[in-house]
């Protein structure tokens, strides 16, 4: 039963970090990871939840910010949108992904799910969304980088394997390009993250654009390659 009251506890926490701004949600002016001062040669859209957003740190030390400037730093101008939305489930990711083909995408980063895991939702819904997101951007002719996400492992083996499989079975599938785990290097690193224990800090979020930064010089070429 403790270790039962423990679990509980535990998601319950989770759920509500990750859920902060929860109000916010809606569709939102996605915001420039910095001010451009050249041309860009093509858009990148960061899409996701808070983890996305950059929830309790500066805009600038967000990843989709950090990512921006490393990528113009290897002299890439590309710019990169920030369009992550606090406490987004893939439910909400699809119903405005209208939205964000508004803004003329090249390339997509989709960081999501997070939050369905944390509310046990089925990963069959999650597969069934994300899946029909990645269809409608390839009919748009947008290139996609998955951000691939594990579940807290006291949620049961069963729960978490299906969750992850998602991820890696969509990508194949689909032929997208899979970052196997968004906060790999970061996760339960405490000099990483924000008191809450889900939040990067602004070093947590260098690691993470870091990370990131191949696959999106990988999506750049596909993206010329069209």
């Amino acid at each position: 039963m403790n270790n039962l009251l423990t679990t509980i506890a535990q998601t319950a926490v989770a759920i509500s970090c990750l859920c902060a701004g929860c109000e916010r949600r809606g569709e939102h002016p996605a915001q420039p990871a910095q001010h451009v001062e050249a041309k860009s040669l093509g858009t990148i859209v960061a899409m996701g939840d808070s983890l996305t957003e950059g929830l309790g740190v500066n805009e600038n030390d967000a990843y989709p910010a950090q990512l921006e400037r490393k990528l113009r730093q290897g002299g890439y101008r590309w710019q990169v949108l920030n369009a992550g939305i606090s406490g987004e489930t893939s439910s909400g990711a699809l119903s405005r992904i209208s939205w964000v083909l508004k803004l003329k995408p090249d390339i997509v980063i989709l960081e999501t799910g997070a939050n369905d895991g944390l509310r046990g939702t089925d990963p069959q819904l999650m597969r069934k969304n994300i899946e029909e997101m990645l269809h409608i951007l390839e009919k748009n002719d947008v290139v996609v980088i998955l951000a691939g996400m594990k579940m807290l492992a006291n949620l049961g083996k069963e729960y978490t394997g299906a969750f992850s499989a998602v991820y890696s079975d969509l990508s194949r599938k689909n032929r997208v390009i899979l970052m196997p785990f968004f906060l790999a290097g970061v996760t339960g690193d405490q000099s990483l993250n924000q008191q809450d224990g889900i939040h990067p800090t602004a070093a947590g979020y260098r690691i993470i654009a870091d990370n990131i930064y191949p696959y999106v010089l990988n999506a750049i070429e596909r993206r010329h390659g069209k």
